[in-house]
């Protein structure tokens, strides 16, 4: 009898699990996986491995055009399942990749709009309490703006990971293990020493070792992006998402004459291209600057 899907499935998310990826990461895979089997029932045919046939994914990659997903978002797609079709060869399901031939999407960059200083300030002004969910959220929402971290490494810091006492930094554990060390301005450090005091008095403080702390107990990357859309919506701001942090202090580095090499460090980045795609939000104005800087026609 045909192995289900939602079995298989089960297994590759406990292999998964066994590789140390992050639950975002399984998310992200799984949405996949489960789109795919729902595309079966849909279209009458058996959610079991046997799908999984180049005609019938290929086909559902298309129904995925034709509802108008982005590009992006069918490259996600498109990586997911093929890597759960990968597992399933190594693991002896399928005999072959049904996936080999098939071409992902192709994606055109599109610059992430930063946020403007004013935003930023907008945003602080929502949480200028003395309330615990007034101090966790500057002290968030401030970490973002100064360090540029991923949202789940924001979420994932714990109490140990925050130095106060002697550098002002952050340690940070990033996508492939990568461990790095992130320094913060004295508005942060003001911050986070607000939110760590406000923090000794929460129900749950010793419970658990996570820095960011919620009703239930510790804070999660979904925690902490309704944090900033509570605070958008407060502030009277468009949807705001971590990453724009995250590019914008790339820009602000690199506009500021910051070495590529000491932002990749700081980023944990492995990849150059990566200082590309951060760095293109705000190429033009920064290459603006610099041309008023150098003003080479002056020269002569």
């Amino acid at each position: 009898m045909p192995e289900l899907l939602d079995d298989l499935s089960t297994s590759w998310v406990r292999d998964l699990r066994a590789a140390d990826k992050s639950p975002r990461t399984i998310k992200q895979y799984m949405l996949a996986v489960n789109q795919f089997r729902d595309w079966c029932v849909a279209n009458e045919r058996p959610a079991t491995v046997e799908s999984l046939t180049k005609r019938a994914i290929a086909s559902w990659l298309g129904d995925l055009a034709d509802q108008g997903r982005e590009p992006a978002t069918l490259l996600i797609r498109h990586k997911s399942l093929h890597r759960f079709c990968r597992w399933l060869v190594a693991e002896e399901e399928l005999d072959r990749d049904p996936m080999a031939g098939i071409q992902a999407a192709t994606v055109k960059p599109k610059p992430v709009p930063l946020l403007r200083d004013e935003e930023v300030v907008q945003l602080l002004r929502t949480c200028e309490g003395k309330a615990f969910t007034d101090r966790r959220d500057q002290a968030i929402i401030r970490v973002l703006f100064d360090c540029g971290l991923r949202i789940s490494e924001c979420a994932g810091l714990h109490l140990s990971d925050v130095d106060l006492k002697h550098h002002d930094v952050v340690h940070v554990r990033g996508k492939g293990d990568i461990q790095r060390a992130v320094p913060f301005g004295a508005k942060t450090a003001k911050a986070l020493d607000r939110y760590l005091r406000a923090r000794r008095d929460h129900g749950l403080a010793n419970t658990t070792d996570a820095l960011w702390l919620g009703i239930r107990g510790a804070y999660s990357a979904d925690g902490v992006e309704y944090t900033l859309k509570k605070r958008a919506k407060e502030a009277g701001l468009e949807h705001i998402h971590a990453h724009q942090f995250r590019h914008g202090a790339a820009h602000q580095w690199l506009l500021s004459g910051g070495q590529e090499r000491d932002l990749k460090r700081l980023m944990g980045w492995r990849s150059d291209s990566m200082l590309e795609r951060y760095g293109s939000s705000a190429a033009d104005q920064r290459a603006r600057e610099a041309a008023g800087r150098l003003r080479l026609g002056d020269r002569v």
